[in-house]
């Protein structure tokens, strides 16, 4: 048996290819939409992809199971567990056979023996895996968002995420029940889960990329509780705030996420459309460092950098059903590829055009303002808070504000910006304020580009506050 684990960072997303060496066929389970390197995996190993499946329908980056079916004319499965509401309604004119507990899948010698484990959602599936040439027993399961190491899946995403109201608690019993049963299973059996650290589907997942249930059992808190009320309660607490994109894929991967075919580059542009673009209104990224666009910017963009949490802020801050455009930061076109790549796993397709970061200089010689965004010292916005002269914006997450935060601010947690911008007084100018700079400066981003011009940045955030000896608060 071969096995091969991808792991997408801006995502923190894990997919598996495994096959029988002997039959020279394979499976990929949870593919995401680069179905490129799937393919080159496996024919590296001399492996051909016959079997494509998933263990439910995500909500955290558009599924790249058809896209991966339709490039290797594999065989598609999905889940047809939950109930008339939680069924995949490409899955007919697809051809998808539909699975369900107790289903087996062949894949030469290696068995996938289909578990359904309901709880992060109700059709969810857990696979187990045996290589029936050496063994009778499972090796491992890949459990998606069920169990991951050190934490299981969130049961509160399709109340908080999709909307669908009475879920939350319903779905955090269900879970229990679904733990309870897979508990009695071999301590050796190994965990392959769906996501690693930094994801949104838990709220303490180990950067550990696997485990055995043996281990999880004796450390994951999910098992250490005995009681099903006070299991409910603990992992529906302190569940960091799901992406608004979320529901977006909720839906978009149950109605069928479209086929790419590929990633396709988008045209490099010049000044003059950068001019029309704005002018229509359209938002433009700009993807270079936040220093960068703090020191000079083309008014109207917004800053979003191409860094680790790219695609986490671009699902939040750039609206879908609309093209959008980008300016490359250093790399030029290679970095818009990277781009390109990564708005793809969350169903930003529209991309309709790239500038080089040069059109800034170009836009300045044409006469253009160029805006910049003013960096503030802790010690110069504590004087300014004390005399009352600035509004104070903390972008930080709930947990972030709850922990402690500076007194006066206002919190409104960044992914939640765009949508609370004319709620902001602006008689005073504004400093916008989050743990160490980052998100703030996103935060300045959006504020300029909606023509607030007296805006500032605090330099390091709250962790350069606290170091320089300056209070917080806890209340509220």
């Amino acid at each position: 048996m071969f096995v091969k684990r991808f792991f997408e960072p801006g995502l923190a997303q894990a997919s598996y290819l495994i096959g029988c060496s002997a039959c020279r066929e394979a499976i990929v389970i949870d593919p995401n939409r680069d179905a490129a390197q799937y393919v080159e995996a496996a024919s590296a190993e001399g492996l051909r992809i016959k079997h494509v499946t998933e263990t439910h329908i995500h909500a955290d980056y558009l599924s790249g199971s058809r896209e991966l079916a339709k490039a290797t004319g594999a065989k598609l499965y999905l889940s047809g567990e939950g109930g008339a509401d939680w069924q995949y309604a490409f899955a007919s004119a697809d051809g998808a056979t539909v699975l369900h507990e107790g289903d087996r899948i062949a894949v030469g010698n290696v068995r996938i023996d289909v578990l359904h484990t309901p709880g992060h959602t109700p059709e969810h599936l857990t696979f187990l895996v045996t290589d029936g040439a050496v063994a009778t027993e499972p090796i491992a399961a890949v459990t998606g968002d069920f169990i991951f190491v050190g934490d299981v899946g969130r049961p509160d995403l399709l109340e908080r995420a999709a909307n669908i109201k009475g879920t939350m608690e319903a779905g955090a019993r269900v879970l229990f029940q679904s733990l309870r049963r897979f508990a009695d299973r071999p301590d050796w059996l190994q965990i392959w889960p769906g996501h690693g650290a930094g994801s949104a589907c838990g709220k303490g997942i180990s950067a550990i990329p696997q485990s055995t249930l043996g281990y999880e059992r004796r450390f994951n808190w999910a098992f250490q509780v005995q009681g099903e009320d006070e299991f409910v309660a603990s992992v529906l607490a302190g569940q960091p705030d799901p992406p608004k994109y979320f529901a977006k894929m909720k839906q978009l991967n149950r109605e069928g996420p479209a086929i790419l075919g590929g990633f396709r580059s988008p045209a490099r542009l010049d000044r003059g459309a950068l001019d029309r673009a704005l002018s229509a209104r359209a938002v433009v990224v700009d993807l270079r460092r936040t220093t960068e666009y703090a020191v000079a910017h083309v008014p109207g963009t917004i800053s979003i950098p191409l860094d680790a949490s790219f695609t986490n802020w671009a699902g939040w801050l750039v609206p879908y059903g609309a093209d959008f455009y980008v300016i490359a930061p250093d790399g030029g076109a290679a970095a818009v590829d990277r781009a390109v790549r990564d708005l793809a796993m969350i169903g930003l397709d529209r991309v309709a055009g790239w500038f080089d970061a040069s059109v800034i200089d170009e836009w300045a010689a044409a006469g253009g303002h160029l805006g910049s965004v003013p960096q503030i010292t802790p010690a110069d916005l504590s004087a300014s808070l004390s005399h009352d002269a600035v509004t104070l914006l903390d972008v930080r997450n709930d947990n972030e504000w709850v922990g402690g935060h500076i007194a006066g601010a206002r919190h409104i947690p960044l992914g939640h910006l765009t949508d609370a911008l004319d709620s902001i007084p602006r008689t005073r100018p504004i400093v916008v304020q989050c743990a160490a700079g980052s998100r703030s400066s996103i935060g300045a981003s959006l504020l300029r580009a909606r023509g607030v011009e007296r805006v500032a940045n605090l330099t390091g955030g709250i962790a350069e506050w606290r170091r320089a000896g300056l209070p917080t608060v806890t209340d509220g």
